[in-house]
């Protein structure tokens, strides 16, 4: 199976670190890579007209929890201890049936918006996968250790048979989450870790979301979260560490010796008024591997992440007073960084590459006027998801605008009526 993108207008692509933007390209793809990028001659592949468009490498939304879309809009207005609480009060009643209906509607708003892959934190992860499965889109995912909800020998087991369920899928990555080191103890973070060298899969936490959990690490272990999680073995390449708003210089030394990486959600922080401050410049500038997540749609409460990439460099500029944060390094990060802290040759436009991509309307007012000097900048500070026309994930083409919008919006809708039944006794 294959095809030729032909006579796309702008190709964005990254060659040694470097972003570079060709004119006039066409993209050949087969067996979901893409095995030539040029001026491509005639060949046996079928054709797609690509004129008025840009060919971006697909998007990853780096850390997200996507079944919450059922909560979008639910007790919005409050900071995140108090906001948790409300969260937990639902999420102890929600069966496969519901986390289902969450999952799919955040599916498609992310598959209409341009992602091409998620890294989800969520209970009922088999769930997610198999909605993400029959969409066609990258998911890495997996049970969640919460003490707090959850007993942490049940959530072993489900991530054992998860792993034995999924484990060679070429679209479903299992991981291991733990929510958080407030929301588990001490042996069940030793837990996650055995398990992690036990099955060589990757862990995801929140660390130093707000202050008052650094307060409370402090006070009870006589160090700082990342410290605490470094006494323990958990701060390895094998982690990715989100939001990171609280937290010392000292300890990005050791994120950095770690080879660890790390995820901004800055909309989600903002939004729940976490404040601090997430060091994205000084990450960078130490070798490590920044993301961009939007969190959950009830933290967010968008799932698009051109909106994200531009909230990540007006916050920073924000916080430093200065614009050493540009949108080639958000880009960068939602992009080609988020494929590699998925493990997968992409997040690029060139041979070799799996097939993730993302084109864009270039007939889009957002977009105008359209020059080779300002199409990135309008890509990361102008765009939206609405200005996607076709997304391509593994050489497959799981969203077109002309086929699939009224389809896909009409069961976003259907979907929403049904939440709004669960949602109503807790209102």
């Amino acid at each position: 199976m294959g095809y030729v993108l032909r006579n796309c207008d702008f190709a964005l692509t990254w060659v040694n670190e470097e972003l570079r933007i060709l004119r006039k390209v066409d993209v050949a793809i087969e067996d979901g890579l893409i095995t030539n990028v040029g001026n491509i001659g005639s060949t046996d592949l079928e054709e797609i007209n690509c004129s008025g468009h840009a060919v971006i490498p697909g998007i990853v939304n780096a850390h997200t929890h996507t079944p919450m879309s059922l909560l979008r809009g639910f007790f919005d207005d409050a900071e995140l201890t108090l906001w948790l609480d409300r969260m937990w009060t639902v999420e102890r009643e929600l069966g496969p049936d519901v986390i289902a209906l969450g999952s799919e509607l955040s599916i498609i708003e992310m598959i209409m918006s341009g992602t091409t892959s998620f890294i989800d934190m969520y209970h009922n992860p088999d769930v997610t996968a198999d909605i993400a499965l029959r969409y066609g889109l990258r998911a890495a995912l997996g049970p969640t250790f919460i003490d707090t909800l959850r007993d942490p020998t049940q959530v072993e087991n489900e991530l054992r048979n998860f792993v034995n369920r999924f484990r060679g899928s070429r679209l479903v990555v299992p991981i291991i989450n733990v929510h958080s080191i407030y929301a588990v103890n001490k042996d069940t973070l030793l837990r996650a870790k055995d398990l992690s060298n036990e099955l060589n899969l990757p862990i995801q936490i929140h660390v130093s979301e707000t202050r008052d959990e650094v307060y409370k690490v402090k006070r009870e272990y006589g160090v700082f979260p990342v410290e605490y999680l470094n006494s323990l073995g958990l701060v390895s390449s094998k982690v990715q560490l989100i939001h990171l708003g609280w937290i010392t210089n000292w300890e990005l030394g050791i994120i950095a010796g770690a080879n660890a990486r790390v995820t901004h959600a800055p909309t989600s922080n903002m939004k729940l008024a976490t404040a601090g401050h997430f060091p994205m410049r000084e990450l960078m500038d130490m070798g490590v591997l920044v993301t961009l997540g939007t969190d959950g749609p009830a933290s967010n409460n968008s799932l698009d992440m051109f909106r994200e990439m531009k909230m990540a460099v007006l916050l920073q500029r924000h916080s430093y007073w200065d614009v050493g944060i540009k949108a080639v390094h958000a880009f960068k990060a939602a992009t080609l960084n988020g494929y590699r802290l998925l493990g997968i040759d992409g997040g690029c436009i060139d041979k070799g590459c799996v097939a993730d991509l993302v084109l864009l309307d270039l007939s889009s007012p957002r977009l105008q006027p359209v020059r080779d000097d300002n199409l990135l900048s309008n890509i990361v500070y102008s765009v939206d998801g609405s200005d996607v026309s076709t997304v391509i994930v593994n050489g497959r083409i799981i969203y077109d605008r002309d086929r699939d919008y009224y389809a896909l919006r009409d069961r976003a809708v259907k979907i929403g009526e049904e939440l709004n039944d669960f949602i109503q006794r807790f209102l």
